[in-house]
C-alpha cells in the first residue's frame, strides 16, 4: 500500500530511508528445493509456457514491427484462449516473461553494440527458469517461506534447504526457481531489507591495494601476493575426456548415453561450483582487508581470443565474475572498486621513475629499467602502476 508522497515506490523508499541514515538493500538467497513428483510436473509445464509464451510474444512483435514500423509487445492474456494449457500455470511467472522481453528491448535499443536483438528460446540451449513476483494481500502474501520449505502459488509448499536464514524485516520481493542439467532445482529468493548507510572510507596508499590480472596466478597484487587457484577444469579434463571417448560409442538417446551425458553434466557443475566458492571467499576477504581496489577493466573476451594457446586458462578463471563480486562486497562496507582504463600502460611503465618502455614482452617475468635500472617483476610492476594510476583517479 502507498502511503503518501510515493512511499510505495522504489525511489520514494530510498529518499525515505536516506533521511533516515538507511539505504534499501537487495540480497538474495539460493536455496535447493525438493519438489514433488507433482510439482516437479508442474515446475516443467512452467518452464515449457514461459519459453512458449516468450517466442510467441517476440514473433507478434516482429511482425507487428514489419507490418506498422511500431514496436507493441502484446500481453500473455492474448494468447490464453487459443492455448488453454496456459491457465495451468502461475499467471507472475508469464507477466515476468513480458516484463523481461520488454526489458531486452530496452536494452536492445539504448546500447545495441553491447546487448542483441532478443533470440527465440529453445529448450535445448536456454535454462529452465521462471520467475514469480510475491503479493500481499489481506488474507497474507501469495509467497513466503516455513520452517523448512517455500510456499508458492499453485505449487504449495515445496521442500527446501536453507544455508541461511532471512530476518523476520526482510521483505520477500521475488522468486526466481531455476533447473539445473544434472536434475537439481533451485530457488533464487530476492529480499529487499534497510540497512545503516556505511560510512565512506577513504582510499590512502596503505590501504589500497592494486590488482593485476595474470593467466597464471589469476591475479598479482602490488605488494607480491598471488592467488594461484587450483585448475578445477584441467584436473577433471581427464574424466571429462573419458566420458566424451564413451559417448563417442554410444547411440544417442540411449539411457546409458543419457546417463553419460548426465555424468558428464555432474563434472561440468562441480567445476562451476568450486570455482564460485573460490571467487566468492577471495572476494570477501579481500573487501575485509582493503578499502580501495584498483584493477583494470580488461576485456577478457579480447584476451581470450588473443591468446590462442591459452584461451580456455582465460575463460576458466572466472575473473570478470571475480570484479563483480569485489564490486558489490566493496559499495556494501562503503568502500570503492577503482577501474583503470585497459589501454593505460601499465606493463612497460616504470612504477619507480615513470618512464614508460616501447615494449616488454608478456613471455618475459622481469625487465630492467633502462632509465633507473630498476629491476621489475614484470606483473609486479604492472600491479603498481594500476594502484597508482587509479588513486590518482580517484584524487582527481
Amino acid at each position: 500500500m502507498s502511503n503518501g508522497k510515493g512511499w510505495g515506490t522504489v525511489p520514494g523508499r530510498r529518499k525515505a530511508a536516506a533521511q533516515a541514515g538507511q539505504e534499501i538493500q537487495f540480497t538474495t538467497l539460493k536455496v535447493r528445493i525438493y519438489p514433488t513428483s507433482a510439482q516437479a510436473e508442474l515446475f516443467e509445464k512452467t518452464f515449457g509456457c514461459c519459453r512458449y509464451i516468450w517466442n510467441q510474444m517476440l514473433s507478434d512483435q516482429k511482425r507487428f514491427y514489419e507490418e506498422t514500423g511500431a514496436h507493441f509487445i502484446p500481453t500473455p492474456a492474448k494468447y490464453k484462449n487459443g492455448a488453454p494449457f496456459l491457465k495451468e500455470v502461475d499467471n507472475q511467472a508469464l507477466i515476468q516473461e513480458h516484463n523481461k522481453l520488454s526489458q531486452a528491448f530496452r536494452m536492445f535499443f539504448k546500447k545495441p553494440d553491447s546487448f542483441g536483438y532478443p533470440r527465440f528460446k529453445r529448450k535445448k540451449d536456454d535454462r529452465d527458469s521462471f520467475t514469480a513476483c510475491n503479493h500481499t494481500f489481506e488474507s497474507g502474501p501469495t509467497i513466503y517461506t516455513t520452517r523448512n520449505g517455500i510456499r508458492m502459488t499453485k505449487a504449495g509448499i515445496v521442500k527446501a534447504k536453507f544455508s541461511l536464514r532471512p530476518q523476520a524485516w526482510w521483505k520477500l520481493k521475488r522468486i526466481t526457481v531455476s533447473k539445473t542439467r544434472t536434475g537439481k532445482y533451485y530457488c533464487s529468493i530476492l529480499y529487499e531489507r534497510l540497512v545503516k548507510q556505511p560510512e565512506a572510507a577513504v582510499p590512502t596508499a596503505e590501504t589500497t591495494v592494486g590488482l593485476k590480472y595474470s593467466i597464471g596466478h589469476f591475479y598479482v597484487a602490488d605488494n607480491g601476493a598471488m592467488a594461484d587457484p587450483p585448475r578445477w577444469l584441467k584436473q577433471s579434463q581427464e574424466k571429462l575426456a573419458k566420458i566424451q571417448r564413451q559417448l563417442s560409442r554410444m547411440q544417442p538417446g540411449s539411457r546409458n548415453y543419457e546417463d553419460a551425458v548426465r555424468k558428464y553434466h555432474f563434472i561440468h557443475e562441480h567445476i562451476a561450483n568450486q570455482r564460485k566458492d573460490f571467487l566468492h571467499k577471495e572476494s570477501r576477504r579481500i573487501a575485509n582487508d582493503w578499502d580501495a581496489v584498483c584493477v583494470r577493466a580488461d576485456a577478457l573476451r579480447e584476451i581470450s581470443e588473443t591468446l590462442m594457446r591459452d584461451r580456455g586458462a582465460v575463460r576458466d578463471s572466472g575473473y570478470g565474475m571475480f570484479r563483480e563480486l569485489l564490486r558489490y562486497k566493496l559499495e556494501r562496507r562503503g568502500k570503492v572498486l577503482i577501474l583503470v582504463d585497459r589501454y593505460t600502460p601499465t606493463t612497460r611503465t616504470c612504477s619507480v621513475c615513470g618512464k614508460p618502455q616501447d615494449s616488454v614482452s608478456y613471455k618475459k617475468k622481469t625487465w630492467v629499467c633502462p632509465g633507473c635500472g630498476t629491476v621489475h617483476q614484470r606483473e609486479v610492476n604492472a600491479a603498481r602502476n594500476i594502484k597508482q594510476e587509479g588513486l590518482a583517479q580517484f584524487c582527481a
